[in-house]
């Protein structure tokens, strides 16, 4: 990623790249998990992925320092990534997954079983198939954000996130 960060026109002090640069580093995983949620193959996780660098670069110099990076990184990241999706509009059909209190633990990179492994691979056919905005909400609550925090990055209120969150558990709820 940080190769595609130094071929960009230089839009900024050195300073202010160095800031980037160990803001990225630090952020990285942002980028992955967003490109992981919305690109289905390897090579088009990689492209979406140095997109989104790209974009985070350009968009660097209307950052707000007043305001949390990874939640500014998370708002750009999510842009790019629901415009990636609209470009490419391929439906896949996918199988079901419980939301429930387990969903959490279905998420954890940690867990390493054959059925952990399983249940994880249904969670990211379903996150795969929900529209663009549904998909940001459940990889920012399965990130743990705050409430305020998906709102603002998604631009909406927090209790249309609540409302949101219901509904996609229910609607999991629903299809079992």
């Amino acid at each position: 990623m940080d190769a595609s960060v130094g071929t960009l026109p230089d839009m900024t002090s050195r300073d202010d790249r160095d800031t980037f640069s160990v803001l990225l580093q630090q952020h990285r995983g942002i980028v992955f998990k967003v490109a992981a949620s919305y690109a289905w193959q390897a090579e088009d996780r990689d492209d979406l992925a140095q997109e989104i660098t790209t974009h985070l670069w350009l968009a660097w110099p209307k950052y707000d320092p007043a305001r949390r990076f990874s939640t500014w990184m998370y708002r750009v990241a999510l842009n790019v990534a629901i415009s990636h999706v609209r470009l490419q509009s391929v439906r896949r059909q996918h199988a079901m997954v419980p939301l429930d209190q387990d969903l959490h633990d279905i998420a954890d990179p940690d867990t390493n079983t054959h059925e952990h492994a399983q249940q994880l691979h249904l969670l990211q056919q379903f996150i795969h198939r929900q529209p663009a905005l549904d998909r940001a909400l459940l990889l920012l609550y399965l990130d743990e954000r705050p409430q305020r925090e998906i709102a603002d990055i998604l631009g909406i209120t927090e209790a249309n996130v609540s409302t949101r969150i219901g509904r996609l558990k229910q609607r999991l709820r629903n299809e079992l």
